[in-house]
């Protein structure tokens, strides 16, 4: 069911798609230069659909890795606020769908805030300095997913030549658990919705951080239990990174989603290896919902070029949100602006990226209405 208080927001302009007619709403009100959606495995609207939390970029400065900040849009006092000590790295940022606090990471560190203007920022969490031996991090996690308990996020730390696989728990007293340590480059690691002790880490492309020379992959898709070794997903059936990735966790726990970039959107169980193809398309990233009935994906034919769909499973029919988003002036490589489509706000809404209006905006579109338009 659609929000009254988001589809009458003033700080949002609807916009029709002129091939399938699907309406958007896009944000209108601007702080940033570029405001974008969060990278899709991390929701970024609240349950209650009150508070929208987005990344904002100020070209030239910063770029996909740091220096972006983020910013809320709060649909009960219909305002945009912006926080510029919010400074991030890589996708670092999580929402609480509860409480409207985000989290980020920041060098060594996991901040966090709250999302009224007198809220202010604290320190929730510290990587262990002698890990991380006087040397700076690329990244402390790729995307901050939490334990299914609640108590920890997951960790997937880029230092020197060095991957530290684990889990940093966020009562700011009890100590890092290091899982594994890899010479190769494991990141996208997402903790289990139902198991605390379960993580699913990707194999990616990746470079020498002294030399520069491109380092191999084997396999994306690997599972790790606390106090085990990681071991592949797909045993029987390895790709690298080239040929599959932009993985996601089951809202079950019982299944992971991946893209395999030959076939289109697949889920594999991770018990019995069981593969399936779901939705035969050339996608980029996909998203479902909670209960596995929809999809939503970004379709990239052309680099840098791409339309955004939704498939109903039930139905097979697929619409398009956005037929054609145009190329940008400059590549969507130096701030990720990829659309990510995500399913958020219990499902009721899609939050994706757009620059069809010419400049990088967030939108959302209901899945009320794409439903519909599908049965």
């Amino acid at each position: 069911m659609s929000l009254p208080f988001i589809e009458s927001s003033p700080l949002f302009t609807r916009w029709n798609d002129p091939v399938s007619h699907v309406e958007s709403l896009i944000l209108s009100k601007r702080i940033a230069p570029i405001q974008q959606s969060f990278y899709f495995t991390n929701p970024s609207l609240t349950a209650d659909g009150r508070f929208l939390w987005l990344y904002c970029a100020f070209p030239p400065g910063g770029d996909a890795y740091y220096g972006r900040q983020l910013a809320v849009v709060d649909f009960t006092e219909q305002t945009l606020r912006h926080f510029p000590e919010t400074q991030f790295m890589d996708a670092s940022p999580h929402v609480d769908p509860n409480t409207g606090e985000v989290y980020w990471t920041t060098g060594l560190e996991i901040w966090k805030r709250g999302p009224l203007p007198n809220d202010t920022a604290s320190r929730v969490a510290c990587f262990p300095t002698e890990l991380a031996n006087n040397r700076r991090p690329l990244r402390l996690a790729t995307h901050l997913t939490r334990s299914a308990d609640g108590k920890s996020f997951a960790i997937d730390a880029q230092i020197g030549n060095q991957w530290f696989l684990g889990d940093l728990p966020l009562d700011g007293a009890s100590p890092f658990h290091l899982w594994q340590t890899f010479d190769t480059c494991h990141n996208h690691t997402q903790f289990s919705p139902t198991d605390a002790d379960v993580m699913l880490t990707a194999q990616d492309g990746w470079f020498d951080p002294s030399s520069g020379e491109k380092g191999q992959t084997q396999d994306r898709l690997w599972l790790i239990h606390r106090g085990e070794k990681a071991r592949p997903l797909c045993p029987d059936a390895p790709l690298s990174s080239d040929w599959r990735g932009h993985e996601w966790w089951d809202a079950d726990g019982e299944h992971v989603w991946y893209i395999d970039y030959r076939r289109g959107t697949e889920k594999v169980n991770i018990h019995t290896g069981q593969q399936t193809t779901v939705w035969t398309h050339g996608h980029t990233h996909s998203h479902c919902d909670r209960q596995g009935r929809y999809l939503v994906g970004d379709i990239s034919p052309v680099r840098d070029q791409f339309s955004i769909a939704f498939y109903n499973i039930a139905t097979g029919k697929e619409i398009d949100i956005v037929s054609d988003l145009p190329m940008l002036p400059y590549p969507r490589s130096t701030y990720h602006i990829h659309p990510h489509p995500q399913f958020c706000a219990g499902d009721r809404y899609i939050c994706y990226t757009t620059n069809v209006r010419g400049s990088v905006d967030l939108a959302l579109v209901s899945v009320d209405q794409l439903v519909a338009r599908t049965s």
